[in-house]
């Protein structure tokens, strides 16, 4: 074993590149800080390809300060050490120090995680409990190996984390997210030009983005990165963000619904996507979760109501609530109808409103949908919407209310149902919820990547519309992606399309709008998506009479 022992300070020891042994023969590269002294300790664990040697500096304005020890996403020792906590960082195989290819969000992955868990809580300093507790790559990849059950791995903190890497990640409703080809290259790069390829040149070959491309359609290909939540039973404590709305907060969500464990919580924060896991209330909650678990401390954690939501008010101002379910049993299911009758006629500004009661009348709009070819993320760049009013001209509808007689809490899942048609054999529906203040400007908030995002989003390639039955809820439809159902030009048919889940108060005088485009609108810099050679032609929407159109929204009223 290459281990090389420092003392960083009078309480913690630094252990480099300790070797890992897995099942197959190879050895993973970690390290590990502990503190000093003979007590055991549990262990909290991070696996991935981000590189346990490379130094993260930190933002300015992050609560927690940086130090030569801090790493992207994962704890921070010179806090957590003094907690009582054992960290360890391992390298996931073909990455960093860790020799073999690396292949992201696999079953051997999931097993290499399985079997540093079971390493690292036979070490003679180790009390056998093992926590995992991370955020992004470190929390995805938690679900992955808690399928597995390992026997040691008594909680889990996945920490914005996707949990079905072909729903949450690579195919928005059916349509290629580019940040997951973006996220590729980036990481192919830093191990064969950067310092990782001094230790193993010959790295990261497997052909990740081919098997993500080939497998389009949810074929089973994937299994090993997708949560099974009925093999699920660890505590955990699922932490969502309401702006990683395409990435990650679906994953948090559905891990709440639909898991079989029978501890869990859920929080969902806002803002960016690394500052509220170093804040101070951050790391009070995870260390009471971990402390219940891993310590066995009785501090109460679990008989908290286990819902805590940052209830959004606009402009980054929130407070924090507690509820005892999700959704809220409370909600009231709002529907608000799509009236397209004073529509202007195909190649204006297409508008439309957001009625309480439907039209009785039928009406429709029909828009350009855009061909991109096959240059589709390169020209999906440069659609986004500029300036904070409507949406480009023909760039689908823009459906709005009248101004809201009354402050509406919307928190939930939410979805949209209506009907569509086109002139060729499919479109691409991309939906943004916003929010107008009475002067027309739109109140934006931070998001998962610091820049300005509006509320929440939506996808679907029409195509891809059929439901499964058996998982789709009245307010969070679930699409099978098993088969492409291919539109015949004039045919009108009804989608539903899941949008992500959310949280905003509308304030009195304020306007709700859905946009409805065949491409990414406005917030969408970070993610967007490609679009193939398929958005081409006419898209028609229509609504009223006997084609029932509707946004779904969890409406919450005030706590009696």
């Amino acid at each position: 074993m290459n281990v090389h022992a420092d003392v960083a300070s009078d309480s913690m020891v630094v252990q480099k590149n300790v070797e890992v042994p897995v099942r197959d023969g190879a050895k993973l590269m970690a390290d590990v800080f502990r503190p000093q002294g003979t007590e055991k300790v549990p262990a909290i664990l991070n696996l991935g390809p981000y590189q346990k040697d490379k130094l993260w500096v930190t933002p300015e304005n992050l609560e927690e300060k940086g130090n030569q020890y801090m790493n992207w996403e994962t704890v921070n020792p010179l806090w957590w050490v003094p907690q009582g906590y054992a960290c360890v960082r391992v390298d996931g195989r073909g990455s960093g120090k860790s020799p073999g290819q690396h292949e992201p969000w696999s079953q051997g992955e999931a097993v290499d995680f399985y079997d540093a868990i079971e390493w690292a809580a036979a070490q003679p300093w180790c009390n056998g409990n093992v926590g995992l507790n991370g955020i992004s790559y470190y929390a995805m990849n938690q679900w992955f190996v808690a399928n597995l059950n390992p026997p040691s791995l008594k909680a889990i903190i996945p920490w914005e984390g996707a949990a079905d890497l072909y729903r949450d990640a690579l195919y928005h409703g059916g349509i290629f997210s580019v940040f997951m080809s973006n996220w590729v290259t980036a990481h192919t790069m830093h191990h064969l030009l950067g310092r990782a390829s001094r230790e193993q040149p010959d790295r990261w070959k497997t052909d990740t983005m081919w098997r993500w491309l080939h497998d389009s359609l949810d074929s089973g290909a994937l299994r090993g990165a997708q949560a099974q939540w009925d093999k699920i039973t660890v505590p955990m404590f699922t932490a969502g963000n309401w702006s990683g709305m395409a990435l990650h907060l679906r994953g948090n969500t559905e891990a709440f619904m639909r898991s079989k464990s029978p501890h869990k919580k859920m929080r969902i924060h806002a803002g960016s996507h690394v500052h509220a896991f170093y804040t101070d209330e951050g790391r009070a909650d995870q260390l009471a979760f971990l402390d219940y678990w891993l310590k066995g401390i009785d501090n109460g954690v679990m008989k908290e109501p286990p819902v805590k939501l940052a209830i959004r008010k606009g402009k980054d101002e929130l407070e924090w609530r507690t509820e005892n379910e999700w959704p809220l049993a409370r909600t009231q299911w709002t529907k608000f109808h799509f009236d397209l009758s004073q529509s202007p006629p195909t190649g204006k500004p297409q508008t439309g409103i957001l009625a309480k009661e439907k039209p009785a009348a039928e009406s429709a709009c029909t828009y350009p949908a855009v061909s991109f070819g096959t240059m589709g993320s390169t020209s999906a760049a440069s659609s986004q919407v500029m300036g904070g009013g409507g949406i480009k001209p023909g760039n689908g509808v823009a459906l709005q209310t009248p101004p809201l007689p009354e402050d509406i809490e919307v928190t939930g899942p939410l979805m949209a149902s209506f009907w569509v048609s086109s002139e060729t054999e499919d479109m691409d529906l991309f939906l943004t919820l916003r929010n107008f203040a009475a002067d027309g400007t739109e109140i934006l908030e931070t998001g998962q990547q610091g820049a300005p995002v509006p509320v929440a989003k939506g996808w679907l390639r029409v195509s891809h519309r059929e439901l499964d039955p058996e998982l789709t809820l009245p307010y969070r439809p679930y699409h099978k992606h098993q088969r492409r159902l291919y539109l015949k030009p004039g045919e009108v048919v009804k989608v539903e399309v899941e949008i992500w889940p959310t949280c905003m108060t509308f304030k009195k005088g304020n306007r709700i709008q859905l946009d409805v485009q065949p491409r990414d609108g406005a917030g969408s810099a970070g993610y967007l998506h490609y679009h193939a050679d398929y958005n081409t032609g006419m898209n028609t929407i229509h609504a009223g009479g006997k084609y029932e159109s509707y946004l779904l929204l969890p409406v919450i009223p005030a706590k009696g």
